[in-house]
């Protein structure tokens, strides 16, 4: 059993003063929270035989424009989950037909990553699902706290993601 935050920070009170002067309680939270998210969007797109990154390269090209079409360094800035090994993730959808390689016809060197039919109806059946599932997790909060929660969230990123 994993212990509550409330629990960690009882304990490093106890047995780490000096740490827990500093430590922030609601970025413990939020590392857990994301904890939660991850663990719960891995085990769904599971059902569906894709890892994390598979769904992750697939959603961006979902939300892409027609035809859903990205050079591989596109992809790789728009991923919400970065990806190591992105080569090795888009031979697997190549090879699962999720996605094909074509010609960059601005530089022969290149190929650009497209979404397939079947990838894009794969991806389609998989998102409102796990977009259920995020909701019940959040329907503990009002509409209202929602809201200050995205907005509290995006002021931490606007500092950071410049």
């Amino acid at each position: 059993m994993t212990n509550s935050i409330n629990e960690i920070l009882e304990a490093m009170g106890e047995h780490w003063p000096e740490c827990a002067g500093t430590v922030s309680p609601a970025l413990l939270r939020l590392l857990r929270v994301s904890n939660l998210f991850h663990h719960q969007m891995e085990t769904h797109v599971q059902d569906y035989d894709l890892q994390r990154a598979e769904f992750s390269v697939l959603s961006t090209l979902r939300r892409s424009p027609v035809p859903y079409c990205l050079s591989p360094t596109s992809l790789y800035q728009s991923m919400i989950f970065s990806s190591g090994g992105l080569t090795k993730v888009l031979n697997r959808l190549t090879q699962a037909e999720l996605i094909e390689r074509i010609d960059n016809p601005d530089d022969k060197r290149s190929k650009l990553v497209q979404l397939t039919s079947t990838g894009k109806e794969l991806i389609e059946a998989v998102m409102p699902r796990l977009h259920q599932k995020e909701r019940n997790v959040l329907d503990v909060l009002s509409a209202d706290e929602l809201q200050q929660l995205d907005s509290f969230m995006q002021r931490i990123l606007d500092k950071h993601e410049q």
